[in-house]
């Protein structure tokens, strides 16, 4: 099987259409069409369905997909591998976390990992989905709680703990409340249907005011931390926010202080072939000493 044929055709697989793997793979549309057909040839089998709205593959061509897919993320394990070989570390280190904490905390930081290792091009990746580290969707992540598949490592960072916060505006013009008792008269954000899934507890604000009014409504639901801390410090009213989101935010106010949210630990992970890669632990104690700076 021709590589460089099979190496298109993983193009095209990923993509979903000739031109779009042809602008990835900086070919012509007719350049990449040309070179499936050939090799839908040269097997015997088709391996896309063509339609007007895109390309899908068909039971071979996915076969295939799979089998395409493992070879080039271990191909991309051992340059990775390779890189971290050399005495001075070097390369890509692809990192994902989810869009508020990678957003809000991580990417300020970044800044300053690069300064201290400028041979390291850092790839983030914001998803609230978790990517397949195996497959090589990226090289590290930060997860929001403790992975379950046994061939990660993975390393505690933080625990993440919970408050309600307000707009100094929003203080400013309906008062502190004093108690929950007080909530039951002020506006109350929280997270909506398709709230994070790590914290079982996300809305326990709504649900602790419900025990007092079960008629209490939420005036405003969003289904993202970063745009319920936007909705916030618009000065919409209340909600609930992890501690470290808030960093740097001198327009918010903690209210009711003593009141304690729900909490989580938060992870470092990284396959097992990457155990000794030198961009991986560097990245990790860079983020275990930012950690230990920081308001979480």
């Amino acid at each position: 099987m021709d590589w460089d044929k099979l190496r298109i055709f993983h193009a095209v697989a990923e993509a979903g259409s000739f031109t779009h793997a042809g602008e990835t793979l900086h070919l012509s549309q007719s350049a990449v069409s040309r070179q499936i057909s050939a090799l839908e040839e040269s097997l015997k089998l088709p391996l896309f369905h063509r339609h007007a709205r895109g390309l899908l593959l068909t039971e071979q061509g996915e076969l295939l997909y799979r089998t395409a897919h493992e070879i080039f993320a271990k191909l991309a394990m051992t340059e990775a591998m390779l890189a971290d070989s050399k005495e001075k570390p070097t390369g890509e280190i692809k990192v994902t976390s989810t869009v508020g904490l990678g957003s809000n905390w991580l990417t300020p930081r970044i800044r300053e990992f690069v300064e201290l290792y400028p041979d390291i091009r850092v790839n983030l990746i914001l998803a609230d989905r978790e990517l397949d580290l195996s497959m090589r969707e990226a090289d590290v992540a930060i997860r929001l709680r403790q992975p379950v598949q046994p061939d990660l490592i993975q390393r505690k960072l933080a625990t993440v703990r919970h408050h309600l916060y307000a707009s100094v505006e929003y203080v400013e013009r309906y008062g502190a409340p004093a108690s929950l008792e007080d909530l039951l008269q002020r506006n109350i954000l929280i997270y909506g249907d398709e709230a994070p899934s790590n914290i079982a507890n996300i809305n326990w604000i709504i649900d602790i005011l419900k025990e007092m009014d079960p008629n209490i409504t939420p005036v405003f639901k969003v289904n993202n931390v970063y745009g319920l801390l936007l909705a916030i410090q618009s000065g919409l009213g209340i909600g609930s926010l992890p501690d470290y989101i808030t960093e740097g935010h001198k327009n918010l106010v903690r209210v009711l202080p003593e009141v304690e949210g729900p909490e989580f630990d938060t992870y470092y992970v990284y396959p097992e072939e990457l155990r000794k890669s030198k961009r991986v632990t560097i990245f990790r104690d860079f983020l275990i000493r930012k950690v230990s700076e920081s308001n979480f």
